[in-house]
Formats: structure tokens, C-alpha cells, sequence
């Protein structure tokens, strides 16, 4: 059966990926993996030997990386959720507050000073970085917390923690983890429109952060209210085809 909160996951991750914080520096790691110059990707012509062959290769590691420190914290929300479970009501309304003041943050009504930290990498630096170099880089990357990551990502741990099951809690930080790193994959594979795309898009960035800010803030009064699975249910009365999802 549909659940609100699997679409909610895709979509934020999505969002993360097309955001301010994340999209910019894609052109960058990819030219690191690649092993290439940003000069050398962006000329005209065909690209050298092997360089979308190691692109490819290394996004698919550096995904795996960012996948699989998104799924451990899911795993320890929801640990932690159990564990206290006799304040499970205040553990969601603090939770609420949380998500609601990144939101507000991206919204630009107040300015928080910490999710303003980005992890990054030198955009001159190119070499032969091995596959599990970059599954390492993915790690860095997703401890590293990066505002929009961070922004999103802690109202799907919320969501998570409170799933019926830890698989399925587990399995809504997989989506969320999938649906933002999947395009980085796909940008490889397809690294020169990719450029292309990133450089007319860059003028959509702050549309995107607005967007975050509402879509986090929706979050937030979903978790305080508890009232995921009454939305879930109204889209089922009327959507009826998402039952069979």
C-alpha cells in the first residue's frame, strides 16, 4: 500500500540533490573521480579514454558511501526511538521544532550559523581516485553534514524513528539516500549536458531553497500533529490508483 512517507523521502531527496548546497559542487566531484580537469570535461569534442568509464564508476562508490552513513543514522534514530518510547510524545514535538527551524533557516526568516557548513574538496585537485577511494569520499561526504543535507535528511530520521519496524525505517532512509544520489550517477554517465544543465540552472538555486524551507516546514507540522498516516490516508480517498502501489 502507498505511503505518504516513502513519497516524502523520494522527494526530498531529490530536492536535496537540485539544491543550493549540492548541485553546484557536483561538476567538481565528478571531475575529481574522473580523474580530468573541468577544462578538459567542458571543451568541445569526445572525452579521453575511460574518463566517463571512471565517473561513472566512482559515483556509483561515492553514492554507495553517502547511502550508507544515511542508512546507519536511521538505524540509531530509530534505536533511540525505542529506547524511549514513555516520551515518545515529546520526543516528536521536539523533533517538530527542529525540522521547523531548519526550515524557517532556508526560508531566510532566521540564519542558524552551523548549517551554513559544507564539506567540499579542492576543484583544482584531479588524479586516479580508486573506487574505494571513492566510497570513502561518500562516507566523508555524508558525515560531513552539509546544510541542505542536514536540513532534510533530519526530518526523514524523524519520520524513520517512528516507523512500525526498524526495515522500515531502514528502507525510508534507503529512498531518501537512492533519490538523492541517483542523479549523480546519471550526471556522470551523461557529464557534458550535465554541465550544460548545471550552468542554466544555477539561476533556479534560491527558488530551490524557498522550496526546502515550505517542504520542511510541512514536514515539521506533520510530525508534531502525528498526522502522516492521515494524509497518507486521504491521498488513498483520492488517488485510489496509489493503492495499487
Amino acid at each position: 500500500m502507498f505511503d505518504v512517507s516513502i513519497l516524502s523521502a523520494l522527494v526530498g531527496g531529490l530536492v536535496v540533490f537540485f539544491s543550493p548546497c549540492v548541485l553546484p559542487i557536483v561538476p567538481f566531484y565528478l571531475s575529481y573521480m574522473a580523474g580530468a580537469s573541468m577544462s578538459e570535461i567542458s571543451a568541445d569534442g569526445k572525452l579521453a579514454p575511460g574518463v566517463r568509464r571512471r565517473a561513472v564508476a566512482s559515483a556509483i562508490m561515492f553514492s554507495l558511501g553517502i547511502i550508507t552513513v544515511f542508512v546507519l543514522l536511521g538505524a540509531a534514530a530509530f534505536g533511540l526511538s525505542q529506547a524511549f518510547r514513555t516520551v515518545q510524545t515529546e520526543f516528536r514535538l521536539f523533533a517538530a521544532l527542529v525540522v521547523a527551524l531548519m526550515g524557517l533557516h532556508f526560508l531566510g526568516v532566521i540564519r542558524i550559523g552551523f548549517l551554513n557548513r559544507a564539506f567540499q574538496m579542492n576543484a583544482g585537485d584531479t588524479g586516479n581516485m580508486s573506487v574505494l577511494g571513492s566510497y570513502v569520499v561518500g562516507l566523508a561526504f555524508a558525515a560531513g553534514w552539509t546544510p541542505c543535507v542536514g536540513g532534510v535528511l533530519t526530518a526523514v530520521i524523524f519520520t524513520a524513528s517512528n516507523e512500525a519496524t526498524a526495515l522500515q525505517g531502514l528502507g525510508l532512509l534507503l529512498v531518501f539516500g537512492v533519490a538523492m544520489t541517483a542523479p549523480f550517477v546519471v550526471a556522470a554517465f551523461f557529464i557534458k549536458p550535465f554541465l550544460r544543465f548545471t550552468a542554466k540552472f544555477r539561476r533556479h538555486l534560491p527558488k530551490v531553497e524557498k522550496a526546502m524551507g515550505a517542504l520542511l516546514l510541512v514536514f515539521a507540522a506533520l510530525i508534531a500533529t502525528d498526522s502522516v498516516n492521515y494524509i497518507a490516508q486521504w491521498m488513498l480517498e483520492v488517488f485510489p490508483a496509489f493503492q495499487s502501489i
